[in-house]
């Protein structure tokens, strides 16, 4: 309605707040998600994991489906290639 009106060239610290409030849930969501999974990832037998492990565990853990999609046949062989100096453990390539 602001922006029909044009009021928010009037008032635009109102209109900031008003945007702010509808963003506020969306931005509180996305936070409480990633904590959600640091609970989950982080238990106490993980405790001492690095904070870059952690971040790599939560990327994963939060974009699953993501990498549910991912080819790992496809990766492997792509590590599997000739240019390697050792083959990776399981390949049937021998240097």
């Amino acid at each position: 309605m602001m922006v029909e009106l044009e009021r928010y060239v009037v008032f635009p610290t109102v209109y900031r707040l008003v945007e702010l409030a509808l963003l506020l849930s969306v931005a509180t969501t996305r936070v409480e998600r990633a904590f959600s999974s640091m609970k989950i990832i982080k238990t106490e037998l993980r405790n001492k994991m690095t904070d870059g492990w952690l971040n790599d565990l939560m990327v994963c853990y939060i974009e699953r489906t993501i990498f549910r999609s991912i080819d790992l046949g496809k990766i492997k062989k792509d590590f599997q290639n000739d240019g390697r100096a050792l083959p990776l453990p399981g390949s049937s390539k021998r240097h």
